[in-house]
């Protein structure tokens, strides 16, 4: 048994030769492809030094990389809190037991998960323009963090619904059962629990808010991708320029992936994590009528993953 998985059977000699075949076979085609990748670009003098010098002087950078840097994580940052926070709202929205509240937030969630982010930000630049709700200087920006507002927010709100209904169904009826209404037991045991839960999957999306900021390129958003153009078309080394981008948005999404990471087991270290009991603190005694009641998760009362109250 210790050979074997729980998905398949331990490979055996004759499949082990096949797949180091396989493996030396593939590599050796990657290998030929960017040998010829790099040929062509050679060719076209695409990687001689001085494509590549521009970006060891000072002007690229503090005239064109870190504007467009800031510009990103400018429209990043807003929009990572406008999405949450819409999406907290519209999560416990459809976790709502009146009708009233919770057939509109549905409503809203599934038309703007299913509009494409690209056509928001269109429609909100046109919008704006035309209604002259903004400077004309921040149009773009305001545009930007609309679309990545509206469909993150629905994608957030999502990932907090499933988060509670992948809790214990005990955790409400023991919440009910001293006492909490539908929205102490919401706001004290189910949502921390379930944001915790969830919150890798949080993070993915928000490293999908910062690289969806270069779509603001379509409209004119002063962004790392319009930066990129711009050293391109001063330089002539588009190419050099957008490399240098990626590896760019691949360092500053690996710093937040480490960040995400470490707010996680903080939070985790606290007694949030799903399923565990919460600490004594962290439970409000006055909205419970005087009944000692910290600490119950009444895991072992539900063992099917039913939704909690309220739904």
């Amino acid at each position: 048994m210790s050979g074997s998985s729980v998905l398949f059977d331990a490979p055996g000699p004759r499949a082990k030769r096949t797949y180091a075949v396989v493996g030396v076979a593939s590599v050796a085609v990657l290998l030929l492809i960017l040998w010829f990748v790099v040929d062509k670009l050679n060719e076209k003098g695409q990687l001689t030094a001085a494509k590549w010098e521009p970006f060891l002087t000072g002007e690229i950078w503090t005239e064109y990389l870190i504007p467009g840097l800031i510009g990103t994580l400018t429209a990043a940052a807003i929009s990572v809190v406008l999405a949450l926070t819409l999406g907290i709202l519209l999560g416990v929205g459809r976790l709502s037991s009146s009708a009233w509240i919770r057939w509109p937030c549905s409503i809203v969630v599934e038309f703007f998960r299913a509009v494409p982010v690209l056509m928001m930000m269109l429609f909100s630049y046109a919008l704006f323009g035309y209604y002259n709700l903004f400077p004309s200087e921040r149009l773009p920006l305001a545009a930007v963090i609309t679309g990545l507002m509206f469909y993150n927010g629905s994608v957030v709100a999502e990932l907090v619904r499933s988060g509670v209904y992948a809790l214990p169904k005990g955790q409400g009826e023991a919440a009910m059962a001293i006492g909490l209404t539908n929205g102490k037991a919401m706001q004290l045991i189910l949502l921390p629990q379930a944001i915790t839960a969830m919150l890798p999957a949080i993070v993915g999306q928000l490293v999908v808010i910062l690289k969806d900021t270069a779509l603001g390129y379509i409209i004119t958003y002063e962004e790392l991708l319009r930066k990129a153009e711009q050293i391109g078309n001063y330089k002539s080394n588009l190419l050099p320029a957008l490399i240098v981008v990626a590896a760019i948005f691949v360092i500053v999404n690996y710093f937040l992936g480490v960040l995400a990471h470490r707010v996680e087991a903080l939070m985790r270290r606290r007694g949030r994590s799903a399923g565990g009991p919460l600490a004594p603190e962290q439970v409000d005694r006055s909205a419970v009528g005087g009944a000692v009641a910290v600490g119950v998760t009444a895991d072992a009362a539900a063992p099917d993953g039913t939704p909690g109250p309220g739904n």
